[in-house]
């Protein structure tokens, strides 16, 4: 797979930090004190006797990391304090959630000194399972849960924690990828993409915009796990969102990745890269795409076309005539071609009017080539008025046509009305028309 696909996943120190998921940022710093619980608490004798000595150890380590004390010493000082934290939850009374919740505080302080996801992970779960948080802290407390599950490789715990998280509205620009990428982990791509899916819904009803990372990770691992109609529904969703230049490379490649498009198809495939702005992006990403655009459009058949791409892709920078050998071949082989195939179509048009389908369409893909749209525009139709071709084929080209001449309604509603192996790249075209009409696109 070519383009922007990240190949390394993301930090999850620097999507944490990114996200503030910081225990001391919520206010989660210190064990509630049982000598001075809060009235609704009852907490079992045995877990009170229990709880005295982790939590003498645990001020006494918040003492010595204030003072400065090194890893080594907080490690260390931990380690040894783990069997005491243990024995508290050994305490819990069985059905007292008082207990539950105050055990959990502790493994959560404990492991608070010195980073310890695995002892942060248990004692959040265990706090969640109490029952006793309050119901607006639960989407919180569940990205906590995700988080410190993510950092120590626990995806199968960290990927409903962030579902959870997601459903209960809790927003930050970091959930969305760490969501699919758990669910991608955890080798559940498909259920990872349904619920990314269901958090880019519910962030777009919040208000909020999508950012395009998310649509990037969800696409890595939908390629990563060969979902190829999960990955053709995140191509669409990341240009109906961010339609940048990056993103149509992206969902473009995707699309033809997974949709086992013939030749033609993916001739118009590379159209819509062009016209997006898919090919507008750094040299090393699409001297690969320029070469299949080549290669399809065939400079025997379509020279008009070659010419204008290959020239389109020196003048971008992103071919070199002198490097890139097959560009300079195939532009010569092409342009020797044009003035006489170009003068030749005018005394055809009559005859394949009265002929119409195949010979009609013929012609309007020539006149395509050219980028006499109009001419174009009027042979599809002829060519679908009269049968006996590929009506898809027919009514892609038709709204491509028209998208060429601005006409971005016509040309939506065509591109809606394709069926069959065309219609994800069909989708594509809706998308970007729409975008016209919106006047977002590029």
């Amino acid at each position: 797979m070519r383009g922007f696909f990240p190949k390394k996943s993301v930090s999850v120190l620097a999507m944490a930090m990114v996200a503030g998921l910081t225990v001391t940022g919520y206010g989660i710093t210190a064990a509630p004190a049982l000598a001075k619980k809060a009235p609704s608490a009852s907490y079992s004798k045995e877990f009170v006797a229990a709880a005295g000595p982790i939590q003498d150890a645990i001020k006494n380590l918040e003492g010595q990391k204030a003072g400065g004390a090194d890893k080594a010493q907080l490690d260390a000082g931990v380690a040894a304090a783990v069997p005491l934290a243990d024995a508290a939850v050994a305490a819990v009374a069985q059905g007292n959630n008082d207990d539950m919740m105050a055990a959990g505080q502790f493994l959560l302080n404990l492991g608070s000194v010195n980073d310890d996801n695995e002892l942060r992970k248990r004692g959040i779960k265990m706090m969640l399972d109490s029952g006793k948080l309050e119901a607006d802290k639960l989407p919180t407390f569940q990205l906590f849960l995700g988080n410190f599950a993510y950092a120590s490789k626990d995806y199968a715990t960290a990927a409903p924690a962030f579902k959870a998280a997601a459903e209960g509205g809790y927003q930050n620009d970091a959930l969305g990828p760490l969501l699919v990428d758990a669910y991608g982990q955890a080798g559940r791509g498909a259920e990872g993409i349904a619920a990314f899916k269901q958090a880019v819904a519910a962030r777009k009803a919040a208000g909020l915009a999508v950012p395009a990372s998310w649509f990037n990770r969800a696409s890595l691992v939908a390629y990563n796990g060969k979902l190829g109609p999960e990955a053709i529904d995140v191509a669409a969703m990341s240009v109906a969102e961010n339609p940048s230049k990056a993103s149509w490379l992206n969902a473009t490649q995707m699309v033809r990745s997974f949709g086992g498009f013939d030749v033609p198809a993916t001739l118009d495939l590379f159209r819509l890269m062009d016209r997006s702005g898919g090919l507008d992006n750094d040299r090393k990403f699409v001297i690969p795409e320029y070469k299949e655009y080549v290669e399809s459009a065939d400079p025997r058949r379509l020279p008009g076309e070659v010419v204008r791409i290959i020239d389109r892709g020196v003048a971008s920078g992103a071919l070199n005539l002198s490097e890139d050998v097959w560009a300079a071949d195939a532009r010569k082989n092409a342009a020797g071609r044009v003035a006489a195939d170009k003068a030749s179509l005018p005394s055809e048009v009559a005859g394949a009017k009265a002929a119409g389908g195949i010979r009609a369409l013929g012609l309007a893909d020539a006149f395509l080539g050219y980028g006499d749209a109009a001419q174009a525009e009027e042979l599809y139709k002829v060519a679908l008025a009269t049968g006996g071709v590929d009506a898809n084929v027919a009514l892609t080209r038709l709204g491509i046509a028209q998208y060429d001449q601005g006409k971005y309604a016509e040309a939506k509603a065509n591109f809606e009305k394709v069926t069959g192996m065309r219609q994800p790249l069909a989708r594509l075209w809706v998308i970007q028309a729409g975008n016209k009409m919106a006047g977002t696109a590029g």
